[in-house]
């Protein structure tokens, strides 16, 4: 059975995080700065710059997302945080328009991004990464924790799409859907005020 740490993502896991996003799909390329930063700033920049980017963010005091080592080896990631800190929320009109919570509440969290390395895949490590987020959230103050999955029972999605997590692992964690803006995404929220 496989030895399996979460750890915050912390400047000093910079390595590891990149071995993380490095293990197939858009990771490499994307450096997690999808939802960080507007569209325009991320057509206009280029991978070093977002590498860059990520290092800062993994720098700050809340670091912004969660290393899963397997055996001692990075092998997945999510990322997790208060909504107006992933800048591209609040721009996204599908979200803007079915959020049941006010999107400039820092108090809502929002998980956003999961990669996890190939050779992982299948193994359960996305449930384990978003009980981790819960808990990273619930520690520092998150009220509620919203997401933004991709339910695979309606159509077919390639691999790359499933970054935005799968609806079941939510729902298994005790997500509720709170709206449906498009036939294959919704929208959920867990509430951790109770």
């Amino acid at each position: 059975m496989a030895d399996i740490v979460i750890s915050p993502a912390t400047a000093d896991r910079f390595d590891d995080a990149e071995h993380a996003l490095s293990g197939g799909g858009d990771g490499a390329g994307c450096q997690c700065q999808w939802w960080s930063i507007t569209n325009a700033e991320f057509n206009s920049t280029s991978r070093d710059e977002r590498q860059a980017l990520l290092l800062e963010e993994m720098a700050q005091e809340v670091p912004p997302a969660l290393i899963a080592y397997v055996d001692g080896e990075a092998a997945g990631w999510v990322k997790v945080g208060p909504r107006p800190t992933q800048r591209r929320l609040p721009r996204t009109r599908m979200i803007t328009q079915s959020t049941t919570e006010p999107i400039d509440d820092d108090t809502v969290w929002a998980v956003t991004c999961f990669v996890v390395r190939r050779e992982h895949r299948g193994t359960g490590l996305n449930a384990r990464l978003l009980d981790a987020a819960v808990a990273f959230a619930h520690d520092h103050g998150a009220r509620a924790i919203e997401a933004y999955p991709v339910d695979t029972g309606v159509g077919t999605h390639p691999a790359n799409e499933l970054y935005h997590g799968v609806l079941t692992v939510f729902e298994n964690a005790g997500f509720v859907e709170t709206a449906r803006p498009k036939p294959d995404r919704p929208i959920v929220l867990l509430d951790l005020s109770a």
